[in-house]
């Protein structure tokens, strides 16, 4: 054999391409081998990722024919990570729908579902572009990845969509390809259907195989011998499921004559003893007569199958000549027989379900590991913006907030509290006695803030209230609310002399009000500097920038409401429907630890 030349220019790597796609499609391994010999070096030597994934893709199926699963596998892992460098078209949808294939081929079903998903998506996605051979290549590979999921219903649905794109460019070959694409698909479909009893509708789609094969034959085009006889396979059979047993016998016959003189591949004998062994099997039946010689010929022809699709790696094929030579044997009365068969069958079906329960289990321990990750950002996230002494947003957050508002859309107001004599309870008492009293205030503002109300500590003994969609009356409202609410509260836990309170500036802003705060730095400064006026005309009440002022209630007893009652109790007008938000600047969900 002789190499190739070291470069080739882009029209020569994709005919050769093409070239070896139609190999592997065939189930030719010699020839896919000798293809890729001559192409191997120049490909993957390009420096482009595309043609990287290709070198990979190639060599993965090479390690297939050569039952090298361990290379195979390398090679796929290879190819996506190369595709991750490549654009989002039709070449790259095609090079993933390949992948499934290979995966399908290598019994690693979820992995090929995976796969799979993602070539459909972005071959939905270039669709709009114009049409090109990329484009209902990718389609049709896809057909054939998932007719080895079983996904039959959506394998016929992916090669009429091959087809529809093929039919809108010059090229007759990939035309006629695509048809009979479409023909075979929709007799597997049949196929299924029947097994599962519908005759009726297996007999419908039958049909559909049959006008295929019909609308293939009808194109001005000279196939290769080969897919000539694919094509004459699949229409024999799809005559056999719409009831013309006896009308598609002799060319079935006359085909696997053929191909038993050596002009087909290994897997093409394989499919068509299959199917001739499926219409003998259908004739007995009908004959009333599972013995011989009919029933013999076609277990001796499920038996030759089997073999062929062993020495390919159709598994899924495999699997069911061996199920079906459990059945055609036990209704011949070979019991022993029958046995031997089925329990080659669940043997292999088992084997099927451990690699892709392994393969779960990788992917278990791979998802794990992100969640954790994950858990591990979010928490150090959390803890960039939570203040750890009180479990409120700290002043980070509070900024980051603030940022967001928008005070020439929507009236907000600011609210800045302080606690009183926060210092001496320090020195009188403790440095413990403080957290003590920090946590509780946070804890009765958080509790007794309105529906959509947000607090965060600020620093030290200061928090925020950022108050949306408020305007300054009802903020003022709202403030007094939490200022009862500390007042009130039972402090003799803590062995204060006195209860604790707090001073509220607020000040706000909106396009509807006089001109003031532009930015929330100056509504801060604002609210600030009135909460610097609370201080001074005597402690534990709040100031607004109207001047207004808000001292304690004498009455005892409203003390006590507001200390108990919940905020929907207290005030009908802060009633919302939107669920309260956390105390700190993440949305609900966000963050779990």
């Amino acid at each position: 054999m002789t190499a190739g030349p070291d470069v080739l220019d882009e029209l020569q790597l994709e005919t050769a391409r093409w070239r070896l796609l139609a190999a592997s499609a065939a189930e030719e391994a010699q020839l896919f081998t000798d293809e890729l010999a001559c192409i191997a070096g120049p490909l993957a030597t390009t420096g482009r990722p595309c043609w990287d994934a290709w070198s990979a893709a190639f060599t993965a199926r090479a390690a297939l024919f050569d039952g090298d699963p361990d290379t195979a596998d390398a090679g796929v892992a290879a190819a996506r990570a190369a595709l991750e460098l490549c654009a989002p078209t039709a070449e790259r949808a095609l090079v993933l729908a390949y992948l499934a294939h290979l995966e399908v081929t290598a019994d690693r079903f979820d992995a090929a579902l995976h796969l799979a998903v993602d070539a459909s998506l972005l071959a939905d996605q270039v669709a709009a572009e114009d049409p090109s051979r990329e484009l209902h290549q990718a389609h049709a590979w896809l057909s054939l990845a998932l007719t080895g999921l079983d996904l039959e219903e959506l394998a016929v649905a992916q090669s009429l969509r091959g087809a529809r794109v093929a039919s809108a460019l010059p090229d007759l070959g990939d035309q006629w390809q695509l048809l009979r694409l479409c023909a075979q698909q929709h007799a597997e479909l049949a196929q299924t259907v029947h097994r599962r009893g519908d005759t009726t509708r297996s007999r419908d789609l039958a049909q559909v195989a049959v006008q295929c094969a019909t609308a293939a034959r009808a194109l001005p085009w000279e196939p290769a011998e080969t897919d000539t006889d694919l094509l004459d396979v699949v229409q024999a059979w799809a005559m056999t499921l719409s009831g013309q047993l006896d009308e598609a016998l002799p060319p079935l016959r006359r085909v696997r004559r053929h191909l038993a003189s050596g002009q087909g591949s290994t897997w093409l004998m394989g499919y068509a003893d299959l199917l001739l062994a499926r219409l003998l099997t259908l004739r007995c039946a009908r004959d009333d007569d599972p013995g011989r010689p009919q029933g013999e010929e076609a277990v001796g022809l499920l038996v030759s199958a089997s073999g062929a699709f062993a020495a390919v790696g159709d598994r899924r094929r495999y699997r069911q000549c061996l199920l079906e030579l459990g059945q055609a044997t036990a209704a011949m009365g070979s019991t022993g027989e029958a046995l031997h068969w089925l329990e080659a069958y669940r043997h292999e079906t088992t084997r099927a379900h451990r690699r892709s329960r392994e393969l779960w289990a990788e992917m278990f321990v791979r998802r794990s590991r992100l969640r954790e990750a994950q858990r591990q950002t979010a928490v150090l996230r959390r803890h960039a913006l939570e203040d750890a002494l009180t479990g409120l947003g700290n002043r980070r957050s509070a900024e980051r907030r603030m940022g967001e508002l928008r005070l020439d859309r929507e009236p907000v107001s600011l609210a800045v509290v302080d606690v009183d004599g926060f210092k001496a309870v320090n020195d009188e008492n403790s440095h413990l006695h403080g957290d003590a009293v920090l946590r509780r205030v946070a804890e009765l503002l958080r509790q007794h803030s309105r529906t959509g109300d947000e607090v965060f500590r600020w620093a030290g003994d200061e928090f925020v209230v950022v108050l949306p969609n408020t305007g300054e009356a009802r903020a003022v409202v709202a403030m007094e609310r939490l200022r009862s609410a500390v007042a009130g509260a039972d402090w003799t836990a803590l062995g204060l002399p006195a209860p604790v309170t707090v001073s509220i500036g607020v000040a706000s802003a909106g396009p509807a009000g006089p001109a003031g705060a532009r930015t929330w730095r100056e509504l801060f400064d604002a609210a600030d500097l009135h909460l610097f006026g609370a201080k001074r005309a005597g402690r534990d009440q709040v100031r607004a920038t109207g001047g207004g002022q808000l001292a304690p209630a004498p009455a005892p007893r409203s003390a006590g409401l507001l200390a108990d009652a919940s905020v929907d109790e207290l005030v009908a007008e802060v009633l919302g429907s939107a669920p309260r938000r956390p105390g700190w600047a993440f949305e609900d969900g966000e963050v779990t630890s």
